[in-house]
């Protein structure tokens, strides 16, 4: 049995995750694109040594920010981390919210070893989407969906090919895979982001993010996240403290929203409403109910 935790950021995935480690005899593995990287820890909300509990947790702090890390790495990363779990008869979680990640371990998905990877920080995002419409005219992108973008013109410029074209495939490789999702009201979970990102700068965001701005590094592992390049106008002096707080903010209720909405098309979730007053109600009703799922 694999048991996989999803859902949007700042909803309590890493808490579940732990808990059902616990009492599942498992271990952790990483589904997020931005905790595979040492040093970016307060930004990406990784998962503390304390919060671990001592239970083992797979491909967190694997590369450095200058180092070069995609899909078709963490598909091999994290098959072999899931099949070393079963191996000593124990239950492989998935955690996080980058979901390309997570249904590239789990689905039969083919990726190229894309090597070839190309900077387009002088580019702006509509220059870039003019750039994909001459390969792809239909392209069913958002001209502000950056990463993708980006990652489809490396495509084709390792492939030679439209990333439309390649095949996917809906077959899991795994025969007893778990999908839990964790939700809650969009206000609620607004207004949990919102104090989340003042809880990271009472824990020392600033910091985190000046040491990255003075390293000069400016890498996908930086440009990626949220809580980086949003903070980085305030250090360059152009953009006061609370605009780029807000900033910071904003984009990441989308980015939750977002999150939703690629899970919701993409694989079949099993929902639960988080008990935020009482969250061990919840890890009971999730205890459950994969109990049931997988006797079945």
């Amino acid at each position: 049995m694999i048991v996989v935790i999803v859902g949007p950021t700042g909803i309590g995935k890493t808490k579940l995750s732990v808990e059902l480690a616990k009492k599942l005899n498992g271990e952790v593995i990483n589904g997020d694109s931005t905790q595979v990287y040492r040093t970016l820890n307060i930004a990406t909300a990784k998962v503390t040594e304390e919060e671990k509990e001592g239970i083992p947790h797979h491909l967190f702090d694997i590369k450095d920010i200058t180092e070069d890390y995609t899909v078709y790495d963490y598909q091999k990363d994290a098959r072999k981390a899931i099949d070393d779990i079963l191996k000593k008869g124990k239950t492989p979680i998935i955690v996080g919210g980058t979901g390309l990640y997570i249904k590239a371990a789990l689905y039969n998905y083919e990726f190229e070893d894309e090597t070839k990877r190309n900077d387009y920080s002088s580019y702006s995002n509509e220059e870039l989407y003019k750039m994909a419409l001459k390969i792809e005219p239909n392209l069913d992108i958002h001209m502000n969906n950056r990463k993708r973008i980006e990652r489809f013109l490396d495509y084709y410029s390792n492939t030679n090919k439209s990333i439309s074209k390649k095949e996917k495939s809906e077959k899991l490789l795994y025969d007893d895979v778990i999908f839990i999702g964790l939700t809650t009201s969009r206000d609620i979970l607004y207004d949990r982001l919102n104090s989340r990102v003042d809880r990271m700068f009472e824990d020392g965001l600033l910091d985190e993010v000046k040491k990255v701005y003075d390293s000069n590094v400016r890498t996908k592992a930086i440009l990626t996240p949220i809580g980086y390049k949003e903070l980085f106008p305030y250090l360059e002096g152009n953009m006061d403290l609370n605009s780029c707080i807000e900033i910071m903010k904003q984009r990441t209720r989308k980015y939750a929203k977002r999150q939703y909405t690629w899970f919701n098309h993409q694989v079949k979730v099993n929902w639960f409403e988080v008990n935020l007053n009482d969250f061990d109600k919840t890890v009971d009703e999730v205890y459950k109910f994969v109990e049931k799922t997988s006797q079945k």
